[in-house]
């Protein structure tokens, strides 16, 4: 038996260790040729990472744009959809990574149940969403300081560029000591928006002389104030804003090959995104739409990291409240540097575990002695210096087309993830193996994979209908390719994937699935404390040993 990358057991014969293209042995750590990532999270850390991980400026900023075009709604039932997806995507993700907690998670995933060619096409797709996804979050941070004073912002990019890469230097466990520091601070701002909107809601806040608001801007036409807005169209636009939103939430899994106890760790992480969806996500939406009015003009330029225009800091002006406007754009700049260090995470592990498994340059897989995959965070640092062609006149429109490469990323690996695991489930009833033997099921079981797989589906059409007929405007093309331009891409490094390989096959077949490459042992992983009587039992023996 041997080691692999994964910390697994694989039979000795070269034609069982090489199954999956997905699998290269480890050597001695430190080596030029090491592929062994650190496993340096914790619980706490897993934990933080799926309850306020990607909680930025998609939520704080980006919902403006969201209620000023569907309404509130809209809004908070769009969000909703999506978090039903993600709850099935999680669920399912779950059950894959404890049994499977390899490093790439999902796209080996893919490559294993699906296809070769889907997973390395969603694999790349999704390391080039978040490579370009980081030089705006810089950006986002540093207009988030205009709030304050005007400063040239190519001084803040530098700024927060440098302290990403400070952060890298202390690997794995300085990205979750980050996450768990600035995810609490995300949640508490959360919690406490929730407390004040009620208290406006219900007339509390002396300054504001609105008094009782209740739902009086779902219902107030005759202030241009409704509960949807723009009718069909303007309910499918919300769904991209909530992908981008909820966009990070798959962390959790990828983070599972650095998880000091997978089994353990992961059960608990999956089931805290129930909270954040309901309580950080809805309920937080569900009172800002209450007490903003969504026909307010400030609500046109919520867009990217404009904090004026976020909707958040709207309902704290609106109620006269003088101070904590500038609190909350401070906990806006806190997570948007947040989902930037989350950013660095997934693009940095995803290359190396693409490199690793042969399917990107093999110098992207080396990881140096302290686990650290030193090119791909190179490769991450140097994309963030695309965040200075802002300081150009165009800047803006280039990256604008840069970040749609990015929209339609999350639904890709959501639908992959919950194909991998109905065809996995398949894989592992024809193999005549029992549900007993996972060390966790999903929750919603297959079906629930079902779900996220429709909800995916019926999301992808929804956005392909608004980016083809647009609000307000006719069919264009740059409309629609600002929107969907993620599809064709994808579809190319499918089907270039197919012709270089030369592979012809449509999908993995069942028979064929490799269920045991990549398992973690968990003999030396308990899966939590032993139970009242045998914790009893136990001291007795040791007890009577200890005597007799």
């Amino acid at each position: 038996m041997v080691d692999t990358a994964y910390g697994d057991k694989l039979p000795e014969k070269s034609h069982e260790a090489t199954a999956s293209p997905s699998v290269i042995p480890d050597v001695e750590e430190g080596t030029q040729h090491s592929t062994k990532l650190s496993r340096g999270l914790q619980g706490r850390h897993m934990q933080m990472i799926a309850i306020g991980g990607s909680i930025g400026a998609g939520l704080f900023v980006g919902s403006g744009s969201a209620l000023q075009s569907g309404g509130p709604a809209s809004l908070v039932i769009g969000f909703i959809i999506i978090g039903c997806m993600l709850l099935c995507t999680v669920q399912a993700l779950g059950e894959l990574a404890v049994l499977y907690p390899v490093n790439g998670a999902f796209y080996v995933y893919g490559v294993r149940f699906i296809d070769p060619a889907w997973g390395f096409a969603m694999g790349w797709q999704y390391a080039i969403g978040w490579l370009i996804t980081l030089p705006f979050e810089i950006t986002a941070a540093g207009i988030t300081i205009d709030y304050w004073h005007h400063y040239n912002i190519g001084i803040w990019i530098a700024v927060f560029l440098t302290s990403l890469i400070i952060v890298q230097f202390f690997g794995v466990k300085g990205y979750g000591e980050v996450e768990f520091v600035l995810g609490i601070i995300k949640i508490v701002a959360v919690i406490g928006f929730c407390i004040f909107g009620i208290v406006v809601n219900c007339g509390g806040v002396p300054t504001d002389d609105r008094g009782y608001i209740g739902f009086r801007y779902w219902n107030d036409a005759e202030h241009g104030n409704r509960a949807f807005r723009n009718g069909f169209k303007g309910f499918c636009s919300v769904f991209v804003t909530a992908a981008f939103a909820f966009g990070g939430t798959e962390l959790v899994g990828l983070a599972a090959a650095e998880a000091a106890n997978p089994r353990k760790s992961l059960p608990k992480a999956t089931k805290q995104v129930f909270w954040r969806i309901s309580g950080f996500y809805v309920v937080s939406l569900l009172i800002m739409g209450i007490i903003v009015p969504n026909s307010s003009p400030d609500l046109l330029n919520a867009s990217g990291a404009n904090t004026k225009a976020s909707p958040f800091v709207l309902a704290i002006k609106y109620a006269g409240v003088k101070g904590l406007p500038s609190v909350f754009n401070a906990v806006i700049t806190i997570s948007v540097m947040s989902v930037a260090n989350s950013c660095t995470y997934g693009s940095t592990r995803t290359m190396q575990a693409l490199a690793q498994g042969g399917m990107g340059p093999k110098l992207l897989a080396w990881v140096d002695k302290k686990g650290r995959p030193v090119w791909p965070v190179i490769i991450q640092m140097t994309f963030g210096l695309l965040a200075f062609i802002n300081e150009a006149e165009t800047g803006s429109t280039v990256f604008n087309w840069l970040l749609s490469l990015t929209g339609l990323s999350s639904f890709f690996v959501w639908g992959s993830i919950c194909l991998s695991h109905i065809r996995f489930r398949h894989a592992w009833k024809a193999a005549g193996r029992s549900l007993d033997e996972l060390p966790f099921k999903s929750q919603l079981g297959v079906y629930g994979s079902y779900v996220g797989c429709t909800l995916v589906v019926l999301c992808l059409m929804a956005t392909f209908y608004i980016s083809l007929f647009p609000i307000g405007g006719s069919p264009n093309a740059e409309s629609f390719f600002s929107g969907y331009i993620a599809a064709p891409v994808i579809l190319v490094l499918y089907l270039g994937y197919k012709v270089c390989m030369r592979d012809t096959t449509t999908w993995v077949k069942i028979r064929d699935m490799d269920l045991d490459t990549g398992r973690r042992e968990f003999e030396d992983f308990p899966d939590s404390e032993p139970d009242e009587p045998e914790r009893r039992a136990s001291v007795g023996r040791k007890l009577s040993r200890a005597i007799f």
